[in-house]
């Protein structure tokens, strides 16, 4: 073919990238799912049909949840003045006691006791006992099981974190949600399967290990989305840039080309490229709308907290998740604090400062959240899960004031809707809050739980690397919490 004179291109390259540009990727998907490409979307032994990696897969077994949003307190919040109400810590603030704790600050034997600085009431129909820090939230309590047994294998930010999000305290191994995706699918092929939302103060230590998806293929990673302006950050490349993205799109194409006259027909590169770049093009047209929350009344964005300056942003991202949801996403995640020291709930310093921020910050729009969900017959199918990487301890850090250092032995965390039993209270610490001592749970029970509700047995889903078949719920295994199940 003669050349066009054009920047060395072919007149059919010149067509190509003036004339069909990005709306070509829909037309390529549509050809290849008729089998116009005959062997182009194959696996790589040249026989089995390439498939989408986020298609939908059946579960193990009926579902009662099909989604999941999780509400990441990062830093840790505190047990002893939230939902875990210690009567007996009452007087007893300055004095010295003998209290075995391992946070921040090492092993220690003793301490000085921070009395909860919050008085606590009684809520809902289940009689909960609720920190005056939660108003809003403890009006939902009928809905809610909290777990007040939680331990994990590390005191550290970092380990308990990506213990948290991943079964284990080093780093390379899948997100739940990634595991999730892996498990179930997306059932929304223009936005991504796994969301989650960062506080605007900063990510969280350990950065993007708290949502990759480790040893498996990179589409089951989390994508970050923000709640406002432009939602996902390099989705849509410059203008400038836009030949650039085409060329290699052409590249793609001529590789199969090669790959076909060579008589090569691995081309399940080729098919992932293509649907990465088809993706990318129709995250482009729907992602905006998603987190157009003007599209939501007045009396919604009130609910959520929208127009009061404390609770917008929290507010802005716990809606956004529900719109998120309501569209096929499987999984979002949004986290609370960021950064370090106070600009998230990691008070080693001064409790009441740390603490009235954050639940200020967060009351009301997961309270909205909930309710959203309940009116719109939501709820029911979709599991709320509220917590942070460990709790603190009874005892002060320093020698002065009300902060407290971290506590792996026993914190609380709670779970809503999905087929979760609502009203209850599952597990206790001892009589100071510094270790569990009743229905010792722990970060893998937690995790079996999850799965379970989404129709996945725990100790079946793997994912075969290194000679291993890997589970999120490791080599231990764990079963559910049976007893918070509805």
């Amino acid at each position: 073919m003669k050349r066009s004179g054009f920047c060395g291109r072919t007149r059919r390259e010149f067509l190509w990238q003036t004339g069909a540009g990005f709306t070509a990727l829909g037309l390529t998907s549509l050809l290849e799912q008729d089998g116009f490409f005959g062997r182009q979307s194959v696996a790589a032994d040249g026989i089995t049909p390439w498939k989408n990696p986020l298609a939908p897969r059946p579960p193990h077994f009926e579902p009662k949840a099909k989604r999941v949003i999780f509400l990441y307190m990062y830093g840790g919040p505190s047990h002893v003045d939230t939902f875990d109400y210690k009567p007996d810590m009452k007087g007893m603030d300055g004095r010295t006691v003998q209290v075995k704790t391992f946070g921040r600050g090492g092993h220690r034997t003793k301490g000085r006791i921070v009395e909860p600085r919050w008085s606590f009431s009684q809520y809902g129909e289940c009689g909960k006992w609720v920190s005056d820090l939660f108003p809003h939230l403890a009006t939902c309590v009928d809905d809610i099981a909290f777990l007040h047994s939680m331990t994990a294998d590390s005191p550290i930010h970092g380990s308990a974190m990506l213990m948290m999000n991943s079964g284990r305290i080093l780093s390379g191994h899948p997100a739940l949600g990634s595991w999730v995706n892996w498990g179930l699918g997306s059932v929304n092929e223009s936005l991504p399967g796994f969301v989650v939302m960062l506080d605007p103060r900063g990510g969280p230590i350990s950065g993007a290990k708290n949502w990759s998806s480790g040893y498996m293929p990179a589409s089951y990673q989390g994508t970050v989305m923000r709640s406002s302006g432009v939602p996902i950050l390099d989705l849509t490349p410059p203008a400038d840039r836009s030949a650039s993205v085409q060329r290699r799109l052409l590249d793609t194409l001529r590789d199969y080309n090669e790959d076909h006259r060579a008589g090569r027909y691995d081309n399940s590169r080729l098919a992932a490229r293509i649907a990465s770049y088809e993706l990318a093009w129709r995250m482009q047209s729907e992602a905006p709308e998603a987190v157009d929350l003007s599209q939501e009344t007045y009396e919604t964005q009130e609910l959520y907290g929208l127009h009061d300056e404390r609770t917008a942003v929290f507010g802005r991202q716990c809606l956004l998740a529900r719109r998120l949801v309501e569209r096929g996403v499987r999984f979002v995640q949004i986290y609370s604090g960021g950064a370090h020291n106070d600009d998230n709930w990691d008070a080693h310093t001064d409790m009441e400062k740390n603490h009235n921020l954050h639940a200020a910050e967060t009351d009301r729009p997961i309270a909205g959240l909930l309710k959203d969900l309940k009116r719109r017959s939501l709820l029911e199918d979709t599991l709320i899960v509220w917590g942070g990487e460990f709790g603190r301890q009874p005892t002060a850090e320093y020698a002065r004031g009300t902060g407290r250092d971290h506590n792996s032995y026993g914190f609380t965390m709670w779970m809503a809707g999905g087929g979760v039993r609502g009203g209850i209270s599952l597990g206790a610490t001892d009589e100071l809050g510094s270790r569990a001592v009743e229905d010792v749970l722990h970060v893998r029970h937690l995790h079996a739980t999850i799965l379970h509700l989404l129709g996945l047995d725990p100790n079946r889903l793997t994912y075969f690397f290194g000679g291993l078949d890997n589970r999120l719920v490791g080599v231990e295994g764990a079963q559910p919490i049976w007893k918070i199940l509805a």
